[in-house]
């Protein structure tokens, strides 16, 4: 991957224009023109068209929310057998007290910040993601989210 841009904190996330930005565009486009023909020229046809419009929104939404979910359960595996390997025996036996908010942010530091950084997670409380991503001195890059 040394083609990509180095990941940190400001650009990590991922933004898929034609998904993202056309494709919202469009089906809010639609959903606001669809209220317009049944306020204007209320009939059955246009308020079946308002009902479409309105599942392909909520479509539009779960299209993205179940593959996230997805990875989110991927993430948590894989930074629990990744904290078994990295962690010292002390913070071991307490990874099970990492929320999964807290293991998708640890996800990019590095695997020789991991441990001091989790250490500060758990004993300072710090939950939120973008909390914790903003401490990451050492970012490891996740090319691959959905």
């Amino acid at each position: 991957m040394s083609d990509r841009m180095p990941q940190t904190y400001a650009n990590h996330r991922r933004y898929v224009p034609m998904y993202h930005f056309v494709l919202a565009a469009i089906l809010l486009a639609n959903f606001g023109w669809s209220i317009r023909r049944v306020i204007k020229w209320p009939t059955y046809d246009h308020g079946m068209m308002l009902i479409l419009a309105l599942g392909l929104l909520i479509l539009y939404g779960y299209a993205r929310a179940f593959p996230n979910t997805v990875q989110d359960r991927l993430i948590r595996l894989e930074e629990r057998l990744r904290m078994e390997r990295l962690l010292p025996a002390d913070l071991k036996p307490r990874i099970g007290e990492f929320t999964l908010e807290q293991l998708i942010a640890l996800r990019f530091a590095s695997d020789a910040e991991l441990p001091d950084l989790a250490r500060k997670v758990l004993t300072e409380g710090i939950s939120g993601r973008e909390s914790i991503k903003r401490l990451i001195r050492a970012w490891r890059p996740d090319y691959l989210r959905a």
